[in-house]
C-alpha cells in the first residue's frame, strides 16, 4: 500500500525530514478500524524504509464544525457495521481482524527507531489513548484534551501493549484502578501520571511537537545519537511486549464474542448503565 492510497490516514513528508500522520476521519471521532490499523502499519513501514523521513508527528485532524474544546485526537475503536463496505478486495486481504489490540502496527512502530512524537489534540478514548503510549516517544497534549480506558465499560480487555506498558508506567495497583474504573483523565491529571510530557495551549501544540521533533533530528539534534539510545531501550523490551499483545488477542477475541460485550456497546448507544451478566 502506497501512502497515496490513504483513506483514513494521511501521510505527509515536510522539506526538513518531518512525516506528519494525521487520523483523518473527524466526522467519526478519528476512530480506529482495521483499515486504520493497516495504514497506521503501512505508515510505520513507509517512514522507516525512507531516508528522507527523519521524524514523525502523529495528531488527529481537526473538525472544522467543532470548536477547540470539542476535538477529537481519536474516539478508540469502531465498530460500527459496514465499516469495511467500501473498502478494495485487495486492501480487505491485508486486514487481519483478529489482529484487535494492533499488534502488527505497534510492532511495527516498535521496531522502528526514528524519534516519533504524538500532538494529542483532543479527547482520546481507548485506542486513541493506548495508541501515543504504545507507538510515540513524547506524548504531547491540548489543554482540552482527555482520555479514558474504557475497556471495563464494554465487557473488553485493553489493548495496543497497554496491559505491559501502563504497569510499568504507573505500578500494577493504579494500572488496574484505570484499566478497572474508567474514568475520565483530564490534561492535567495525564501529566501528573507520567501519561503525557507536556500539555500545552491548544493553538500552540503543532507548533510546539514541530519544534520539539526539530530538536531531534540533523542539524539541530543528534539524531544517530536519539536513535542509538531509542533502538537499545526498545531491544530490552520487544519480547514482553510481543507477549503482551498476544495475550492480549486470545483475550479479546473471546470477549467480543460475549454477551458482555454487546451489552456494553448497547449501553453505550442507548446512553445507559450496561447490565452485564459476567458471561
Amino acid at each position: 500500500m502506497q501512502t497515496t492510497d490513504f483513506s483514513d490516514i494521511s501521510y505527509e513528508l515536510d522539506s526538513d525530514g518531518i512525516v506528519t500522520v494525521m487520523m483523518n476521519t473527524p466526522k467519526r471521532k478519528n476512530a480506529i478500524s482495521g483499515l486504520t490499523a493497516l495504514e497506521l502499519k503501512w505508515a510505520a513501514k513507509h517512514f522507516k524504509d525512507d531516508d528522507q523521513a527523519l521524524a514523525m508527528i502523529i495528531t488527529g485532524a481537526p473538525d472544522p464544525d467543532s470548536g477547540p474544546d470539542r476535538q477529537a485526537f481519536s474516539s478508540g475503536g469502531y465498530f460500527v457495521p459496514g465499516v469495511y463496505d467500501d473498502v478494495p478486495e485487495e486492501i480487505m486481504a491485508q486486514i487481519d481482524q483478529t489482529d484487535i489490540a494492533m499488534k502488527g502496527t505497534v510492532l511495527e512502530f516498535f521496531g522502528c527507531d526514528k524519534p516519533v512524537i504524538a500532538a494529542v489534540n483532543g479527547l482520546a478514548i481507548g485506542g486513541g489513548i493506548t495508541l501515543p503510549l504504545a507507538v510515540a516517544d513524547q506524548v504531547y497534549v491540548s489543554e482540552h484534551a482527555w482520555a479514558r480506558l474504557p475497556f471495563a465499560s464494554l465487557g473488553i480487555a485493553a489493548e495496543l501493549g497497554s496491559t505491559h506498558m501502563l504497569p510499568r508506567l504507573l505500578g500494577l495497583q493504579k494500572a488496574k484502578e484505570l484499566f478497572f474504573f474508567p474514568d475520565t483523565l483530564d490534561a492535567q491529571t495525564l501529566l501528573e501520571l507520567g501519561l503525557a510530557n507536556r500539555v500545552l495551549p491548544h493553538d500552540q501544540l503543532l507548533a510546539y511537537a514541530r519544534e520539539q521533533t526539530l530538536k531531534l533530528i540533523p542539524p539541530r539534534g543528534a539524531g544517530a545519537s536519539i536513535r542509538a539510545m531509542k533502538r537499545i531501550i526498545h531491544a530490552q523490551k520487544t519480547d514482553d511486549l510481543t507477549r503482551a499483545l498476544d495475550l492480549e488477542n486470545e483475550a479479546l477475541n473471546q470477549l467480543m464474542k460475549s454477551e458482555d460485550f454487546v451489552e456494553g456497546l448497547m449501553a453505550r448507544v442507548e446512553k445507559r448503565e450496561p447490565v452485564f451478566k459476567g458471561r
